[in-house]
């Protein structure tokens, strides 16, 4: 019998620290919390210093159990769960939930899983610090009280189902004032001007005008002041220069990161960097520190020693600009340098390679560049144009590792200039002037957004990932593709003294995978900026940090953080619930009038989203809905815009003697055809798709749906044996069956079909089950009333006689 038992969050950490310890240790997992605010309420204490109530979670209760039986057969348990603020918090959460006496329990916490650093940590135990615990609570109930009382304000006044919070609503806003800044842009052209010039080796290389020309007569002009003119190299100017490495990566840099070279989700960054901490192969991956141990420094500076030599070691220690960094924390790194490679399946491996490079690049050398400037002058103007070239003299860390930029991903390296000399002439080869135009700032993708959220100090290295998914879970937010549109622009050319000039065309404003606020956004945020202004403020959102950070330090109270906010906040809420009305709320906005008929045409919010809507006056004639396509807005979209959309649904012909019709439902663009839907690609239009077009798309859907058909049964057409995504598998109604192992899926006979349904439990439903498991604990509860009732009246009568 172990004489410990170390509980953890995960069971891929017990596992890996199982190997760690002797035999006198036994490890289990909490699987995470274990306790959490009452689900029933608000379950805080306004009136009496906002004390929380907790309770053990529903599908925790039988873990509770389990882990009180194990607890007592052991002399001492240790509390090993991570060491920020929600790791303290679950072990405290366990030591009230097994009621646990204080000398029974010790804390223990390392930034790494491997055997050195857990034995270290188990020789040196600690207690369970209150004041982080302290930060964590008073999070839980301050979001507590913001979502319990400000989530109702929302369903009365705008829809049900709405929710909002500190850092959701906070991060919601950015996203929503990002698209109200583009669509509000004015865009203007300019002309750019690039030269060529050829060289008797063969060699070309290109130099520009150094300023930007603001109309086509200035870009004509000047291209004639060069008909005829000698360009000369007029000035060389070489100067040393130098690149450093990027500092090792903290939690929103490795999120920023993961999402330019790899393509990852900030919330699939974190699953995957879990899985490597987990697994002992990185150090914490939640943390805002740029420090790294002195260990980790030798440990690099051997490694780079010995693969590149020590010309390339230069040992750093990088301190952060951030005041609420904690330093005591390190960076996230390799637990070994000496290895490469780690995780399991492609993508752990390609996140571990990102953050191994990352960590060795930064105790590499710095690269040292050699920068050319040529100036290069022309005969008559006094402007000169200017080339520019880049040499790596030295690659140091960039033999290893290059930071990714926002736009371009890895930052461009400028080409070599072929050798010039002052006095030089040069031949011109051609010259042109480019029409280009400015441009908004970019929409946010998820690692711009989160590092907008860090620099102005909103939310945490464990509040990235949740909240980024919360926000596009509720619908506030959509993340995807868009397609760009076409765009005409000018160019002048001049080559062999001739100026020529050709309109052009090009694909403009595609975006990939960014950030776009919903209608539903825009009017909830709305709402609450003109109704609860300091709730989303983004300067008091960082300073609701601040004040977590203070609590973690001791330096204040949070019951009395907590009642300074709540003594604005709440008669904030009933004024609102009391004034504002709910057509304030949720505004309709009037387009103008339908030309055939004279109807008033309104963009509003519906019950099923952004709409059109052709009003009626009559009550005899029915209103017209259409919705609103991608890309549109309720405070956007435009008469000509609405109209096109009442253009659906469309007759598109006759196949088979029945009609034809496009429209756009709730997954997109489709053709009906006898009682049948058939999906429209992009590469189709629902306006414009014509009949041979969409009779091809039926019969190309026929035919897939026959490979997808293995058996159909006379008894009932309604049961199917299909071919699935994961699979074969019987349709039986409405229900999908598996089929089982050693049985071929077209010898199945229809009898054989009715029993393995029959045998399929029926999926419940969300709201039914959710009704059916409170119904039978309050028939529970009050069976135990009734029993406590029966006792009592028993021993009332024992006591009488």
């Amino acid at each position: 019998m172990s004489k410990n038992l170390v509980i953890v969050e995960s069971p891929a950490k017990a596992k890996t620290m199982e190997g760690y310890l002797g035999k006198d240790f036994s490890v289990k997992s909490s699987y995470g919390h274990v306790r959490d605010l009452k689900k029933k309420g608000l379950s805080v204490d306004v009136e009496n210093g906002f004390v929380p109530a907790y309770e053990v979670m529903a599908d925790k209760a039988g873990l509770v159990k389990e882990l009180k039986r194990a607890v007592q057969s052991v002399d001492l348990v240790w509390l090993a769960t991570d060491e920020d603020r929600e790791g303290e918090s679950i072990s405290w959460h366990l030591q009230q939930a097994l009621e646990l006496a204080p000398e029974k329990v010790r804390r223990v916490v390392f930034r790494e899983i491997t055997k050195t650093a857990i034995l270290k940590a188990f020789d040196t135990p600690r207690e369970i610090d209150q004041k982080l615990v302290n930060a964590q609570q008073a999070r839980r109930v301050l979001d507590r009280l913001v979502g319990f009382e400000l989530s109702p304000v929302l369903w009365k006044k705008i829809k049900r189902g709405l929710s909002a919070g500190r850092v959701q609503s906070a991060a919601v806003r950015m996203v929503v004032e990002r698209e109200r800044e583009i669509l509000g842009f004015a865009s203007e052209s300019f002309f750019k001007v690039a030269a060529v010039f050829g060289l008797e080796d063969g060699r070309s290389f290109t130099a520009e005008h150094p300023r930007r020309l603001t109309s086509e007569a200035g870009a004509r002009a000047w291209l004639e002041q060069c008909v005829g003119a000698r360009f000369t190299v007029d000035n060389l100017e070489r100067k040393p220069a130098k690149k450093s490495p990027a500092a090792p990566f903290t939690t929103s840099t490795l999120q920023q990161e993961a999402s330019r070279k790899l393509g990852f989700s900030v919330s699939k960054t974190m699953v995957l960097a879990q899985k490597l901490y987990e697994a002992g192969h990185i150090t914490y991956m939640r943390t805002d520190s740029l420090v790294l141990s002195q260990d980790a420094l030798q440990a690099a500076a051997d490694r780079i020693a010995g693969s590149y030599g020590t010309e390339y070691v230069q040992t750093r220690q990088y301190r952060t600009t951030s005041a609420s960094a904690q330093e005591a924390h390190e960076a996230i790194r390799p637990t070994d340098f000496t290895v490469e490679e780690a995780g399991k399946g492609r993508d752990e491996k390609r996140l571990y390679q990102l953050i191994w490079k990352r960590a060795i690049a930064s105790q590499m050398a710095d690269a040292r560049l050699e920068k050319t400037v040529a100036t290069i002058g022309v005969s008559g103007v006094e402007q000169s144009l200017v080339a520019r070239g880049e040499m790596i003299a030295f690659d140091g860390f960039l033999k290893v590792y290059e930071v990714s930029t926002d736009e371009n991903g890895a930052e461009e390296q400028k080409g070599m200039l072929p050798p010039l000399t002052v006095g030089q002439d040069l031949q011109l080869d051609r010259m042109t002037a480019t029409e280009r135009f400015t441009r908004a700032q970019p929409r946010y993708a998820e690692a711009s957004l989160v590092k907008a959220l860090e620099e102005k100090g909103i939310g945490r290295p464990s509040t990235y990932a949740p909240t980024l998914t919360t926000i596009q879970q509720r619908g506030y937010v959509l993340k995807e593709s868009r397609e760009g549109r076409e765009r005409q622009y000018r160019e002048l050319e001049l080559c062999r003294d001739l100026i020529s000039e050709r309109q052009l065309s090009e694909l403009t404003g595609s975006e990939k995978m960014k950030l776009f606020p919903t209608d539903m956004a825009m009017i909830v945020n709305d709402f609450l900026v003109a109704n609860f202004p300091k709730v989303i403020d983004l300067s008091f959102t960082a300073t609701v940090e601040k004040e977590f950070d203070a609590i973690a330090a001791g330096d204040t109270s949070w019951n009395e953080m907590i009642a300074n906010f709540y003594r604005e906040f709440h008669p904030r809420v009933l004024a609102t619930e009391e004034h504002v009305d709910r057509a304030e709320a949720s505004p309709v906005r009037e387009l103008g009038s339908d030309p055939e008929t004279g109807r008033k045409i309104v963009a509003r919010m519906a019950r099923y989203g952004p709409v059109v809507e052709l009003v009626s006056a009559d009550e005899e004639v029915k209103p017209k809905f259409a919705k609103l396509g991608q890309g549109q807005l309720l405070e956007n979209v435009t008469l000509e815009q609405a109209l096109e959309l009442f253009r659906l649904p469309r007759d598109v012909g006759v196949f088979e003697d029945k009609p034809m019709v496009t429209a756009i439902g709730r997954f997109g663009p489709y053709i009906r055809h006898d009682g049948k839907f058939v999906s429209l690609g992009k590469e189709h239009d629902p306006y414009t798709v014509d009949e041979a077009a969409a009779i091809m798309l039926i019969e190309a859907k026929r035919e897939a749906d026959a490979k997808k058909l293995i058996k159909q049964f006379e008894e009932n057409p309604d049961v199917r044996v299909l071919n699935g995504r994961w699979g074969p598998y019987i349709s039986f109604e409405k229900k999908n069956v598996r089929i089982p192992k050693g049985e071929e899926p077209d010898s199945l006979t229809y009898q054989r079909c009715v029993e393995l349904a029959e045998a399929t439990p029926e999926k419940k439903n969300r709201k039914t089950a959710g009704r059916a498991a409170g119904a039978s604990k309050k028939k529970k509860v009050s069976k135990a009333a009734g029993k406590k009732k029966v006792k009592k009246a028993r021993a009332k009568k024992k006591k009488t006689s």
